[in-house]
């Protein structure tokens, strides 16, 4: 018998393929596959509680989208394709979720042995958020490009993640006009996007705190960034993202 170090690898395309007729359908929107045994109550946290906590608006602009639970991901070396495996990766070619195309359906893969559920929680939403974010329309990307000037002309510091903070800094440094769209303003503002409806999505499920640090942007404009989330994207009835709404729930 194999043990699972020899099992090999396959690719996340490979395997999302393979498996794209047995998904097991979630609701009309979301199905899932997964390489490893999992019992009703762990399957209600890593899927039915998360999904259940999108809006409905986000929901509906999503693709058919396929859940693919796996041990391990591993990073792509060159133009090849990231890897399903058994065996835990080296820390650097670890990879936390790989998206892939198969049929007509989106499938995320994530790698989920030895990860905490808040911590899949996270990485799920991360990747929907960034899905959103290569699909986003002309209304939400004029309202947040908005939101954005007004606080790059009141000089907010701050980000809500690393990824955004660092291409603020890029746009700051190398840019005289930090108004202007160019493209370095629109990566900017994507990542900041995308990275805003993680949180707004993570808290639409699960009781977070916000780190705070010298890097985290002021409340009050952190705040502003999730009412206009709110507006675009309102929670399911019965979740509640800011202090105010969870009192009147």
């Amino acid at each position: 018998m194999s043990t699972d170090a020899e099992r090999p690898k396959t690719t996340v395309e490979e395997l999302a393929a393979r498996f794209r007729g047995e998904m097991i359908p979630l609701t009309g929107k979301f199905s899932y596959f997964s390489t490893l045994p999992m019992a009703e109550d762990d399957l209600k946290q890593y899927l039915n509680d998360p999904i259940a906590a999108i809006s409905p608006a986000i929901v509906a602009a999503l693709p058919a989208m396929g859940i693919l639970l796996a041990p391990y991901l591993e990073k792509a070396n060159g133009k090849g394709a990231d890897t399903v495996t058994f065996e835990r990766p080296q820390e650097t070619r670890q990879i936390p979720c790989s998206r892939s195309e198969t049929g007509g359906m989106t499938v995320l893969a994530f790698g989920i042995k030895d990860v905490e559920v808040a911590g899949y929680h996270y990485q799920f939403y991360s990747a929907l958020a960034a899905l959103l974010a290569d699909h986003w329309s002309q209304d939400v990307q004029e309202r947040f490009y908005r939101t954005i000037r007004e606080e790059l002309s009141a000089e907010v510091h701050g980000e809500v993640d690393e990824k955004s903070w660092h291409l603020k800094q890029a746009l700051l440094r190398r840019q005289k006009n930090v108004r202007q769209e160019t493209k370095l303003f629109r990566e900017y503002a994507r990542q900041a996007f995308e990275d805003t409806l993680t949180l707004y999505l993570h808290g639409t499920c699960c009781d977070i705190d916000v780190e705070t640090g010298p890097r985290q942007m002021p409340s009050r404009y952190l705040r502003r960034r999730l009412e206009l989330l709110i507006s675009l994207f309102p929670p399911p009835e019965g979740y509640a993202v800011l202090p105010e709404q969870l009192k009147t729930r």
